[in-house]
């Protein structure tokens, strides 16, 4: 995410400006209403700019032809959809009721997003002063610019405002939203260029606007992907198809959410990679009418925990070699349970597990709960790979990061590609050798994990690091050791008579 400080100046405003927006709405409402403005903002621009270029050319009356917007992937807006109209109106009582016929324009235009656009504009909660303020701010957002597109502006303060409701909303915030850094990491170390590519808990599509960054930076065609995803929330499942579609993503997320055990939409698909975040031991997900399913090769997951249900689901959509890599509670790595532990021990022996990453705490918005990064390789013996049959990479990554904010810890570039390049030196893929790294990185064989009762703890094969030697000699260390230690226990008395006495003057005596 751009820095605050740097290329996103306005953030801050904008976000104070939602935060006084608010007023008495539920915290998801005017997160709505406030992405729902950045998009129109989005693709009004995008408008224009094709707007401007064909009024410029040799058939100026093409600019009012749907088709030659269609063909650049440009969303065609109606003349009532038009920023231009939006910001008019800004400062008038009417506003609420001129966005609500915009976003029914643009979607009566447009079917991939019919039925997604939020249309409470005109609701009495809402204040229009102060819609009518935010409407301004954003009217200062330019994506004209080359600079702005090519840092996709208006697509990173749409990613903003996500993590920032995902923070101010807490535990129902991560539903929709996977720290950038994470995602990032999953991505870079999976590397999706071309095929299908599927989200089973699609949140607000995340995983592929990383994706797509990802392809770019490559100097790939996101055209050479083709996005598949499912999401059981109805209100995430819309932000998930603005999010893309204000960056031209096209997308196959089934007509409607659905959940993914119960419905699934693209049943039959398999997919050449697999990125997901799906929910943490999940309770209720029907697994007591799932008894017989399809999905379960490896063994039937239990009813009360849906972690090894999604871990199968996810091994069943794919490829004979395609791959997976998603996020999961660390309880998952070596829970006894007789169902689960009979899936990992199958997994393992079928070869299918080809890396494990243990996280630092922090990272998440929405739980404290320690997490771990799962890789699944359908053929690790891939010709142009480093043979890695009966191998699992286990990469211990709890120290690494840095403090974001107060509360939450995140991956730098360099701490990505620290993770990266030791999973693709371990495949063979970046021309360089792997070595184990103590305290970090090990190439575990299927025996050792054996010895180990099949547990996937990484900091269980890794060790310890290496403690460089300081030069200074075992019985000169001790004695400064135990002297300073000496003179922490004397003030440490000296504090604790010091609370005694002022504690008795108060009337209390310990």
């Amino acid at each position: 995410m751009a820095k605050q400080s740097g290329e996103l100046k306005i953030e801050d405003q904008l976000w104070a400006a939602a935060d006084e927006l608010r007023g008495s709405m539920d915290a998801s409402e005017y997160r709505n209403v406030v992405l729902g403005l950045i998009f129109l903002k989005y693709v009004s621009d995008s408008f224009e700019e094709r707007y401007q270029e064909l009024l410029n050319s040799d058939y100026p009356e093409d600019s009012e032809d749907q088709d030659a917007y269609l063909e650049k992937n440009i969303f065609w807006l109606p003349k009532e959809a038009r920023w231009s109209v939006i910001d008019a109106a800004s400062k008038t009582p009417e506003i609420g009721d001129v966005i609500d016929k915009a976003m029914i324009a643009i979607e009566r235009e447009n079917n991939q997003i019919k039925g997604v656009l939020p249309k409470n504009y005109a609701s009495d909660d809402l204040d229009k002063v102060r819609l009518g303020a935010v409407i301004d701010l954003i009217s200062n957002i330019q994506v004209g610019t080359e600079e702005s597109r090519k840092n996709d502006v208006l697509g990173r303060v749409y990613e903003f405002f996500l993590s920032q409701f995902a923070s101010a909303e807490g535990k129902n915030g991560g539903e929709f939203y996977t720290p950038r850094s994470i995602v990032r990491t999953l991505v870079e170390m999976i590397e999706p260029y071309k095929g299908k590519i599927y989200d089973p808990a699609a949140g607000s599509g995340g995983m592929f606007v990383q994706s797509e960054e990802f392809v770019k930076e490559h100097q790939g065609n996101i055209a050479d992907l083709s996005v598949y995803g499912q999401e059981a929330n109805p209100t995430t499942w819309k932000l998930a198809k603005m999010n893309l579609a204000i960056r031209g993503i096209d997308n196959d997320f089934g007509p409607q959410q659905g959940d993914t055990f119960l419905n699934d939409l693209h049943k039959g698909v398999r997919f050449d990679y697999v990125l997901a975040n799906p929910p943490f031991n999940l309770k209720k997900w029907g697994g007591d009418r799932l008894k017989e399913d399809a999905r379960w090769t490896y063994g039937v997951p239990p009813e009360n925990n849906a972690n090894y249900a999604w871990i199968e689901h996810i091994v069943s959509k794919l490829t004979p070699d395609g791959k997976a890599a998603f996020v999961l509670a660390n309880g998952a790595l070596s829970t006894s349970t007789k169902e689960e532990y009979a899936i990992r021990k199958a997994l393992l022996n079928a070869d299918k597990i080809d890396a494990i990453v243990a996280l630092p705490g922090q990272m998440f918005y929405s739980t404290q709960i320690p997490v771990s990064l799962w890789f699944i390789d359908m053929d690790k013996t891939s010709s142009d790979e480093r043979n890695r049959k009966g191998e699992t990479l286990f990469i211990d990554a709890r120290n690494v990061g840095f403090m974001a904010d107060r509360t939450h810890k995140a991956f730098s570039r360099e701490d990505i590609a620290k993770i990266a390049d030791a999973y693709h030196a371990y495949k063979g893929t970046n021309g360089q050798d792997y070595e184990d790294v103590a305290g970090f990185a090990k190439a575990a064989t299927l025996d050792e994990i054996a010895k180990n009762d099949y547990v996937l703890t990484p900091g269980r094969y890794v060790g310890l690091a290496e403690v460089e030697d300081d030069g200074e000699p075992f019985e000169e260390k001790m004695t400064r050791l135990a002297s300073e230690l000496s003179e922490q226990f004397k003030q440490s008395a000296e504090l604790e008579e010091q609370i005694r006495k002022a504690l008795k003057g108060i009337g209390y005596e310990i």
